[in-house]
């Protein structure tokens, strides 16, 4: 059964394993479709489930694909706070299974686990049940990740707006 959304859901963490590609590029796209819309009152960010990349830019290649769409990936690497992010944001979206899984474990109640979805879930046309870790594959998987980040936050935003 699907989790409703509430329309007041206006704070968005996207989070991935080390918040350096596929997080910081959802949080990019998800901006760049909310402003095309003319939609500017969300506050979105991104974390990762480790701190092994804390305080580095996004993937040099993710930003080189993201630029050729029109993304800014402006995000610095960061790990997730459940006590901090549970309580800012309505929405914490992982990537992948494992995200949800570590996010699922962060959570200290079920107002928490109520926030969780994975990326996913919000597809409109692919028919991935992940968003793939592009970290080390080739330039093809860094595109499937915007492909698939650009459907999932269409739907995303439809859901919410």
């Amino acid at each position: 059964m699907e989790k409703l959304i509430s329309m007041e859901a206006k704070k968005i963490l996207f989070v991935c394993m080390g918040n350096i590609c596929r997080s910081p590029s959802a949080e990019a796209v998800f901006e760049g479709i909310a402003k095309n819309r003319g939609l500017n009152n969300f506050t979105i960010d991104s974390a990762g489930t480790i701190a092994y990349h804390a305080g580095e830019k996004a993937d040099r290649r993710m930003q080189k694909h993201a630029t050729k769409r029109g993304y800014k990936l402006t995000s610095i690497s960061r790990k997730f706070n459940a006590d901090k992010d549970f309580e800012n944001f309505d929405l914490v979206i992982g990537m992948d299974d494992e995200n949800v899984a570590s996010l699922k474990s962060f959570a200290r109640n079920e107002s928490d686990l109520q926030k969780i979805y994975k990326m996913t879930d919000f597809r409109k046309e692919w028919s991935y049940d992940e968003i793939p870790d592009p970290y080390y594959g080739g330039e093809e998987g860094f595109e499937l990740v915007l492909d698939l980040l650009e459907d999932s936050c269409e739907g995303l935003i439809e859901r919410i707006s």
